[in-house]
């Protein structure tokens, strides 16, 4: 049996493993949340966004979704509540302060905060075998900082919990720092990203307003970007390190917020042109997954498959 092949095979095993694990409910000793548990997902109105809403509804959270569009959000929301669930929509642009304040005001006013975010809102403008960096600068900025400014505002609002609030981050593999393909090529800069000590929020600014600098002037070919969709891996790059960030500084704070993020997979979704190999619905199951996870004292990691990966 060739590499592929044993590749394949192992993924349909675990496909199969997932699929029965949908099939087992949670005990009640393993529900730390209840029907009043409130989570916001981001870019929820298609998708991995949209099946992210779905699952959570159905384990009987109250489920926020929200969207740029208001026609949209609106739609997908209806879908989901003449299934009987119970979800709700907000607008929001994650790159407009007065919509995330907005959202943020309406939050504290109606529930009192929430307790799960999922950050799923983000472009991709690359199909195929394309690699154009036209829109780069929007890609970053919604990816990286839109999952940043949510971020920053939805913690103070973050309720406090013995099983601990919780942040999901959907991130990518091509955004891996010490993959085996598509790593950055700077030996400095990528050690400097992968150690917690020299890890700062500046050093993750920098290196994405580096990029974006490079991709202006024209000089990014020869940078040592990732090489394979390039603006979306670095957005995704800089979303992994800044969750390790975060994980960091919320523990050392005191904060029982715990922030993960994880890669769901080449998913059959309008970013993907449809051409990916699994469907959404597998696509969303490790960020729920993390979402409901008991007993939950795990943060700062990067998952696939409800698998622990390497940064």
């Amino acid at each position: 049996m060739g590499s592929k092949e044993r590749a394949k095979e192992r993924r349909e095993k675990r496909l199969q493993e997932i699929s029965l694990l949908r099939t087992i409910p949670y005990s009640d000793h393993q529900r730390w949340w209840s029907s009043e548990t409130i989570v916001v997902v981001t870019g929820g109105n298609r998708g991995i966004g949209f099946e992210i809403s779905r699952q959570l509804a159905v384990n009987g959270l109250i489920v926020i979704l929200t969207a740029r569009d208001n026609n949209v959000g609106l739609e997908a929301t209806r879908v989901l509540q003449e299934g009987g669930l119970n979800v709700l929509f907000h607008q929001l642009d994650v790159l407009d302060p007065l919509s995330v304040k907005e959202l943020s005001e309406w939050l504290q006013q109606n529930y009192g905060g929430l307790d799960i975010l999922v950050n799923n809102a983000g472009v991709n403008f690359n199909l195929g075998c394309d690699n154009s960096v036209e829109y780069a600068e929007k890609v970053v900025e919604t990816n990286y900082f839109g999952t940043k400014n949510m971020i920053q505002a939805m913690i103070p609002l973050m309720k406090p919990s013995t099983s601990g609030a919780r942040i999901i981050n959907v991130s990518s593999r091509l955004g891996r720092l010490n993959g085996r393909r598509n790593r950055l090529e700077d030996v400095n800069l990528r050690q400097q990203l992968g150690d917690l000590d020299s890890l700062s929020i500046d050093l993750i600014d920098k290196t994405v307003s580096t990029f974006l600098q490079q991709v202006e002037d024209g000089t990014w070919t020869s940078a040592g970007w990732p090489q394979t969709f390039t603006d979306y891996s670095v957005s995704k790059l800089a979303v992994n390190a800044y969750t390790r960030l975060m994980a960091k500084l919320l523990s050392d704070q005191g904060h029982r917020i715990y922030i993960n993020c994880y890669c769901p997979g080449w998913v059959k979704t309008a970013m993907t042109g449809y051409a990916g190999n699994i469907s959404a619905e597998e696509g969303a199951d490790t960020g729920v997954w993390l979402a409901l996870l008991p007993d939950q004292a795990i943060t700062g990691k990067f998952f696939a498959e409800r698998r622990e990966i390497n940064f």
